[in-house]
Formats: structure tokens, sequence, C-alpha cells
């Protein structure tokens, strides 16, 4: 398998002798370079290995990347929940490395974004079979055992379009006039919620890790709350089937889900309801609200870099994109 890691970006490096300190042993650095958010590193040690999860650097959106509650979150999540990796130790000191960061186990297996490996030897079909019934599992459940505290269920979709509505006039650098009615609409079209559910929040394709006929990894755990799992349901449709129209492809997104073979919008909406009995009638309105959060999320992104707190050259275009995700959310209102 090729390595997923490579060497550190500049500005993105950690101080390796206080985090050598800090573990007790030697240790050397690599990153993983796929991410366009939280920074991940892994961290070998003479005999033994560390993934680290910090926030990024720059200014950061009340609440956003807050490292504490992810790995709270995962140590909650993990032992009903397979997929989700292991956590082994949180650090609040700046002093180690200049932020709150936690270790967690390294997971093993394809990350899909522009192809399917050959090594993987499996069809687009399996794999969105697995993808969609790994979803289905993790909204079954039971919310026992400290899982019911991650989150309030009790009006989760309003406080949503509220959240990420405040978070976009925060990150704004141009006006997209468009976003006031994306807004309003789904102010003024709630959907009812169903019974709630462990929601992962930013659910997709490549932040799953594949084996041979297995999810071995799912990745990202920083939103996760509890509330109406449409709201995951949306989010996976707006990066399955949405983002990849012409003008808005966001990088990082696997366009692959498009091409022959893997699942059609309509059949991941079926399997999702028949593996968990949920009524996705008004699932239009959860992908208008998916949409409009990932157009958040890229424009939040952008704005490192239009303020110069991030060197990375993949958002230098990401104002764009998150213009022309509001508008691809407008017109599916």
């Amino acid at each position: 398998m090729q390595s997923d890691t490579a060497a550190v970006r500049g500005g993105e490096q950690l101080d390796v002798v206080n985090l050598a300190a800090y573990l007790g042993e030697p240790v050397s650095v690599e990153q993983f370079p796929g991410g366009h958010s939280n920074l991940t590193y892994l961290v070998k040690g003479a005999a033994r290995e560390w993934v680290l999860r910090r926030a990024p650097i720059g200014t950061i959106a009340p609440k956003a990347h807050d490292m504490v509650r992810e790995f709270r979150v995962l140590a909650a999540v993990h032992p009903h929940f397979p997929e989700a990796p292991k956590v082994f130790q949180l650090c609040e000191d700046p002093a180690v490395i200049g932020a709150t960061f936690f270790l967690m186990e390294r997971r093993h297996g394809f990350i899909l974004r522009d192809a399917i490996p050959g090594e993987l030897a499996a069809s687009p079909a399996q794999i969105s079979e697995l993808f969609t019934d790994c979803l289905a599992r993790l909204h079954a459940i039971p919310l026992i055992d400290g899982l019911e505290k991650i989150g309030k269920p009790e009006g989760f979709v309003e406080r949503q379009v509220n959240g990420w509505a405040e978070r976009w006039r925060r990150a704004q650098t141009r006006v997209v006039p468009e976003m006031d009615g994306v807004i309003k609409w789904l102010e003024t079209n709630l959907s009812p919620s169903g019974a709630p559910a462990i929601v992962h929040n930013d659910y997709k394709l490549d932040n799953m890790m594949l084996g041979t006929n297995v999810i071995t990894a799912v990745l990202d755990w920083e939103m996760t709350t509890i509330g109406d799992p449409l709201v995951d349901l949306g989010t996976t449709l707006s990066y399955w089937c949405w983002v990849n129209r012409p003008g808005v492809r966001t990088a990082g997104v696997p366009a692959l889900t498009l091409e022959p073979g893997w699942y059609s919008r309509q059949q991941l909406i079926e399997r999702y309801a028949a593996q968990t009995g949920r009524d996705v009638t008004n699932i239009a309105y959860y992908e208008v609200l998916g949409v409009f959060k990932l157009a958040v999320i890229v424009q939040q992104i952008y704005l490192r870099f239009h303020l110069g707190q991030t060197s990375d050259r993949r958002f230098e275009d990401f104002g764009e994109r998150a213009a022309a995700l509001v508008k691809l959310a407008a017109s599916l209102t």
C-alpha cells in the first residue's frame, strides 16, 4: 500500500523535542496531508506509533475544532462502534506543542478520493453498500452509557441552521446574495425530527477507511453530536451527488461516486431507509441543509487562507467554491 503520510507542511511543524519529552521517548513526525481542517500527524516512537490530532493554525470559529470534545466523543463512541478509532491520551497543556491535542490509534486502509485502488478488489456497488450500512449501524446505536450526554436533540435542526448561519456571517469575505434566501428557506421549512441518534455530522466517502469488504475506520468526529440522523444523510448526499457539479467541485470530495457502478442518490436513500426504517419523505430539506453547511465549511477554510494564516495553496479558490455551493443550495430550494 502506498504511504498515506508525507513530510510536514511548512508552518505546520510540531515541536518534536517537547513532544518527545512528553511521551518519554524519541519520536519522528509525519503528516497526513489529505485533510482540510484539523491537522493530523503520524507520531512514531521506537516500538509504537500514534495519530495526533490538533486544531488548525489561525482564526478558529467559536466552539469549532474542539479537541477536548472530539477526544471525549471518541472515548464514548468507540466501545459501541468499532469503526471509531480508540483514543489514548488528551493533552491540554499548550506548552507541549502550542495547542491542545490528543493521541489515538492508527488505522490502516484505503481512503477513496479519485479512484478505487486495484488492491482493494471491491466494486463501486459493494463500497456503496458498506458505506450506507455503516451509517445505518451508527444511527442504530442505543443512547446509553454516556452517549446521551454528547448532544442535545431538542431543537437540534433549528440550532444547526442558526449556528451555521452565524458562522457564515463571521467568515464572509464577499457578498453572496443567494445566501440570505437559503437561510430564510431553511428557517421557514424546518422539518420535524424523528427519534434522535448519534450524528457524525461529516459522514462522507473520504472520511472512511476501507479494507477488503470491510470499513476499517470512520474518521473526523469533531462535529459529532446527538440529534436528527437525517442531517447525516443530507450531508452525505451533498458530498455524494451534488458537489461534483461543474464549478462546485471541492478539493478532497471524491468525484468518483458519479461514475458508473456507484449507487445513485435514490439507491442510497432507499437502502438507508430499508436498513433503518426511517421516514425519508422530506430528505430534500436535509440535502439543502447539507449543501448549505458545506458552503460555510469551505468559506471558513478560505478565510484562514485569505487572512494569511495558512499558505496551503489548495485553499486559494475556496472562496469561489463556497459561493458556488451557496448558489447550488439556492437552486435546490
